[in-house]
């Protein structure tokens, strides 16, 4: 059985799986099909999930603009529809993308973080760190397919993922840029940098509050791969069938030897570092610097 789980899936089958997807390119929503034959999508407002039963694979993508910041709406829809491709079998490989070219996510949402009570951030912060233990400890083939800027909580998202690609264009930057803001990066936040770029590039990368445009990015292993845009959705295919080609329960054994020391030690803190969060955005400082943000992009879109 384990054999048969993890036999391998040729990169042109699920090519031709992924050209069966209604809107299969990457960031791009069409209608659905009705009727007979047709792939059926789910999902919500805020994701839209295209799967594809036949290939054991499915797409979730993003939709929530204009820059796909990670409400609470957001993350709730996110782990619901995370959770039904986890419970039903068919599914051994997912990837995450946004549905609008341009922006992957600007990670969190400012807004649930300013000018609202203590419970509502307690709340907000919950939801953040489940968002974040369902992704990293997913035993799903998650691939990040970036198609856009990936700042903070994008970063982080795709930062939870096996395998990264990254579109090569010089406006995608990624990186945990929390200092910027006046904001301190989580311990969790950091330890899932860490353990995927090293603790020297990571101490610099977050003390400075670095986005990395694409080579960059790539040298320093904040990223797995840089393509040009038109090459992601194969790259991601090529990269998804090498995943799926591992038995699944010699993959999952792996990654959870190798990620539950980090998982743990946020487990253990729950409680602990939601009240530290409370306490730290509660702030009159903070508040402001928030505020003073928030004013700053209604004035640029203005």
């Amino acid at each position: 059985m384990a054999l048969a789980t993890g036999m391998r899936v040729p990169a042109r089958a699920l090519l031709r799986a992924w050209a069966r997807l209604p809107g299969a390119a990457l960031g791009r929503t069409e209608p659905a099909a009705c009727g007979g034959g047709g792939v059926r999508r789910f999902g919500n407002q805020r994701v839209l999930v295209e799967p594809d039963p036949a290939a054991g694979i499915a797409v979730m993508k993003f939709k929530n603009p204009p820059v796909n910041s990670l409400s609470l709406e957001f993350l709730t829809e996110f782990v619901i529809s995370l959770e039904k491709l986890e419970n039903d079998k068919t599914f051994r490989g997912v990837i995450l993308t946004s549905d609008s070219p341009g922006v992957f996510s600007a990670g969190l949402d400012l807004r649930e973080m300013c000018g609202r009570n203590p419970a509502h951030y307690a709340e907000y912060w919950k939801a953040v760190q489940e968002m974040w233990l369902r992704l990293y400890m997913s035993n799903l083939v998650l691939i990040a397919a970036i198609n856009g800027a990936s700042p903070a909580g994008g970063c982080l998202m795709s930062l939870t993922c096996d395998y990264r690609v990254l579109a090569d264009n010089p406006r995608y930057a990624i990186g945990l840029n929390e200092t910027l803001l006046g904001i301190v990066a989580p311990f969790w936040f950091k330890d899932t940098l860490v353990n995927t770029i090293g603790h020297r590039a990571a101490e610099r990368a977050l003390q400075l509050g670095l986005l990395f445009p694409p080579a960059e990015a790539l040298q320093v292993g904040i990223v797995d791969k840089v393509v040009p845009e038109d090459q992601v959705q194969s790259t991601v295919l090529s990269v998804m069938a090498k995943w799926m080609a591992i038995p699944d329960h010699a993959r999952q054994l792996t990654k959870n030897m190798m990620r539950k020391p980090t998982v743990d030690r946020l487990v253990k803190q729950r409680d602990d570092d939601i009240k530290n969060f409370v306490s730290f955005v509660s702030r009159d400082s903070i508040q402001k610097s928030l505020q003073i943000y928030l004013e700053k992009l209604k004035q640029k879109k203005g």
